[in-house]
């Protein structure tokens, strides 16, 4: 297994982390497992699948974007194959 050392921790911080461990009967080391473990899980299950929910989590916090309406075109005229360009064989 790997070991992981964390520096500068605040004291207020370590003094929060020992009460926690302590009033849930772990070690502080392994409360900070716990909270590690947790906190992985949820970000994996929060990452974006895909394109489209990537993008919306940049933009959603932002407010959004909203695009400008377009009109559809009009339907065109089908093209005319009855000239004399298309009638012979070739």
């Amino acid at each position: 297994m790997a070991t992981l050392v964390i520096r500068n921790v605040e004291n207020s911080l370590h003094a929060r982390l020992k009460e926690l461990a302590a009033s849930r009967g772990h070690s502080m080391e392994e409360e900070v497992r716990f909270i590690l473990r947790q906190s992985v899980a949820r970000a994996a299950m929060e990452a974006p699948q895909g394109f489209g929910q990537a993008m919306r989590a940049i933009f959603e916090p932002l407010g959004g974007i909203e695009f400008p309406e377009i009109p559809p075109e009009p339907p065109r005229e089908p093209p005319d194959f009855s000239g004399p360009d298309w009638d012979s064989p070739a």
